[in-house]
């Protein structure tokens, strides 16, 4: 069966991406986490961030049900993180790979920039919802990213 939608996905994917990991506190307990590269900033005044969710994405019900999430930059070390999370039922986090900020949305270590973040609006797009969340703390490091380009991954230079 071909993909309709190849054609378009093909163009999508001439702009190069960073790769992060979305993930939010369940409210039975436990994590959802997602592999993400619609990620963008939006303000800085309030500090402002987005991403996208596709609605027929496994944790999309976590996600419109939980108030926070955090996001993780990867590094270019980080591929094995980001195929994990594009599964459809990952293996789920373990405490000795994230780390716990104000939300209790997970974070995971070895990232080249986190995000926590609270909520601020949902938006419905085509067969996808536009998170923004307000961040409440955010750290950075150095070293390169994880890249995604024309439906491949790439190790981003180091400055």
């Amino acid at each position: 069966m071909s993909d309709q939608y190849r054609p378009l996905k093909d163009a999508f994917g001439r702009f190069a991406t960073g790769i992060g990991i979305a993930a939010c506190k369940k409210r039975d307990g436990g994590f959802s986490v997602i592999t993400i590269n619609s990620f963008t900033s939006v303000s800085l005044s309030p500090p402002l961030v987005l991403w996208c969710i596709d609605k027929s994405a496994s944790v999309y019900p976590d996600f419109m049900a939980a108030d926070s999430y955090a996001i993780s930059i990867l590094n270019a070390k980080q591929r094995a993180m980001s195929d994990r999370f594009a599964r459809y039922d990952p293996i789920q986090l373990t405490g000795d790979e994230i780390d716990i900020w104000e939300t209790g949305s997970p974070l995971l270590k070895d990232r080249i920039a986190g995000f926590d973040c609270k909520i601020a609006m949902r938006h419905a797009a085509g067969d996808h919802d536009i998170l923004i969340g307000e961040v409440i703390r955010f750290d950075s490091a150095n070293g390169a990213p994880l890249v995604y380009f024309a439906s491949n991954y790439h190790s981003g230079v180091e400055d």
